[in-house]
């Protein structure tokens, strides 16, 4: 048994490694091309935690028949697979969310300006209020992760402190 081990052990590794369909990394995978409209791809990496659906492009402006239609066989199979786990309306819930990211990312700084907390680690890193660099994620209806930069630094990292906000509560709570 001890011989076959190894062996075992390799075999898991390699089916647990396999592509599952267009399910990878805990998130669904859609594919898209031509001109990026930026504020939707900003919303949608916003929820992308809440949904577990990331975007990635695979082209730019210029594209042929054969990519459009690749892009398309596999996005049918991942719309499919959306479908199972989030039912037949999913795509209406989605928009809906899309929509609206952009007014909740505006309530989430609202708690945060406002926040004793938020405010000092701001200071830490010589921040302005006015000028914070700042990734939002929806990772719940009311909760979310916030993500500091200050593109000012000199260091590869420009990544300062992460927290999480909770606008129902009105609550920060630092993360690192």
């Amino acid at each position: 048994m001890l011989k076959k081990l190894p062996f075992l052990l390799i075999l898991m590794i390699f089916f647990s490694c396999v592509k599952k369909g267009s399910y990878r990394g805990g998130y669904y995978w859609i594919y898209s091309y031509g001109y990026p409209r930026m504020d939707f791809y900003e919303a949608a990496e916003g929820i992308s935690e809440k949904w577990k659906i990331k975007y990635h492009s695979v082209s730019g402006c210029l594209i042929d028949q054969k990519l459009m239609d690749s892009v398309e066989s596999e996005n049918k199979k991942t719309y499919a697979e959306i479908e199972k786990k989030y039912g037949k309306d999913w795509r209406k819930k989605y928009n809906k969310d899309i929509d609206g990211f952009m007014m909740k990312k505006v309530d989430v700084m609202d708690v945060l300006i406002t926040n004793e907390l938020f405010r000092n680690e701001l200071k830490k890193y010589y921040i302005e209020i006015y000028d914070v660099d700042k990734n939002v994620k929806e990772l719940s209806d009311d909760l979310y992760e916030v993500v500091v930069y200050n593109e000012k630094l000199k260091a590869k990292n420009k990544e300062c402190f992460t927290v999480s906000v909770n606008t129902k509560d009105r609550t920060v709570n630092l993360i690192r």
